[in-house]
């Protein structure tokens, strides 16, 4: 199993050797260390856990410093859950694990949207503008039933949109910048500028 951190940086067009455009998410590669190989006999499930980026010491606990032993001052952790037997507590993860060409899928957090009505999160057409209704147009009209007399659990109704875990598949890399730890993967990728991505390999 191969997999790094990155921080999603912008987007941009990359021209292959066909002088073919590809729409692509530049991610910055943060330098990783292995912090601790977990097992089913002392901690239930298997798991690699990563330390990853820098942190200032002063802003790092005890209880934190003592976990990473000296491995470094990280400014986050990760677990995955494949790759139990490839690696060993101190290993150092980086850009090189991966090659041009190769299939990955990428986690992270999606762009945090507020409260939404109807027609933005689920995609509600609204009320018609005729006959008398002249402010429904984003209303998202008759929400229970005159039998049962309630709302029924999963109602689509409006609520908080975005800040959810998505994981999008079938991307490729198609650019690596070793001398700057970055990355060029095609097409989008989630979240805003700044945002933790998981890398991993498609398999």
């Amino acid at each position: 199993m191969k997999f790094i951190i990155g921080k999603k940086q912008n987007m941009t067009q990359i021209f292959d050797n066909k002088g073919k455009v590809h729409p692509a998410t530049i991610l910055n590669i943060l330098p990783a260390v292995v912090t601790q190989v977990k097992n089913k006999e002392k901690d239930g499930y298997e798991a690699i856990q990563v330390g990853y980026g820098e942190k200032r010491e002063k802003n790092i606990n005890k209880a934190q410093k003592g976990h990473s032993k000296k491995l470094g001052n990280f400014e986050g952790f990760k677990e995955f859950k494949n790759g139990k037997d490839e690696y060993k507590t101190g290993d150092k993860i980086d850009v090189s694990v991966f090659a041009e060409g190769d299939k990955i899928k990428i986690t992270a957090i999606s762009k945090g949207k507020g409260f939404q009505g109807v027609v933005k999160r689920h995609g509600f057409h609204g009320g018609r503008r005729t006959h008398g209704q002249k402010h429904s147009e984003r209303e998202p009209g008759s929400i229970g039933a005159t039998g049962p007399q309630r709302v029924f659990k999963g109602t689509r109704m409006g609520g908080r949109m975005g800040s959810d875990r998505i994981t999008v598949k079938g991307l490729k890399i198609i650019q690596i910048d070793k001398e700057n730890n970055q990355i060029a993967v095609n097409g989008p990728v989630p979240g805003r500028r700044g945002t933790i991505v998981e890398i991993q390999n498609a398999n």
